[in-house]
């Protein structure tokens, strides 16, 4: 459990890692990078449970990695969201998706989504549009301009990153393969 809260190797290096992987996988550095900004902005969306599913599809559509959307999906993740369904839902409100008639600590989302699931498998669509509705609208709403500017600010500074990885990866495997030659033609 302490492992998973805080990585025996560090933060960085577990990001550094995770950026290493993401780089290796295979495709441009476009498919690769809006790949991965897909999955984080889906993780600003309310749709818990379905963030790969909906990652994938919209990787799929526009010729992203889909791999690279399932890594992207872990910027939503239980560090995050309670910062992210706070901000969505505020932002829902602000833009006018619903009345603001509860506190930031009046919501306790692990309960509602608890709720919603139960209600979903058990089929009891009036809980969700008495209850839940009131919620997950105004943070559907507000978690379309967030996810756009999620996938901008993580398309970006991602894209040079992998560019530049992959050219050097490409260039060392290069020379290693030149240096293999002379090798081969002495035998």
């Amino acid at each position: 459990m302490r492992e998973f809260l805080w990585p025996r190797a560090g933060w960085d290096r577990s990001t550094r890692y995770v950026l290493h992987r993401m780089a290796r996988l295979p495709g441009t550095p476009y498919s690769i990078t809006a790949g991965f900004a897909c999955g984080a902005a889906v993780s600003f969306t309310p749709f818990v449970g379905l963030h790969f599913v909906f990652g994938g599809i919209l990787a799929w559509i526009i010729r992203g990695n889909i791999i690279a959307s399932a890594i992207g999906t872990a910027v939503g993740n239980p560090w995050t969201f309670p910062f992210i369904w706070i901000w969505v839902y505020r932002l829902g409100i602000w833009l006018g998706a619903g009345e603001d008639s509860r506190t930031a600590e009046d919501l306790d989302f692990s309960e509602l989504f608890g709720a919603v699931l139960e209600a979903m498998l058990n089929f009891n669509f009036s809980y969700l549009m008495d209850t839940a509705a009131p919620i997950l609208w105004p943070m559907f709403v507000g978690s379309i301009p967030t996810a756009i500017f999620v996938w901008i600010a993580f398309y970006l500074p991602l894209k040079p990153i992998v560019a530049s990885y992959q050219k050097r990866r490409h260039q060392r495997r290069s020379r290693r393969n030149a240096a293999m030659k002379p090798m081969e033609t002495e035998q």
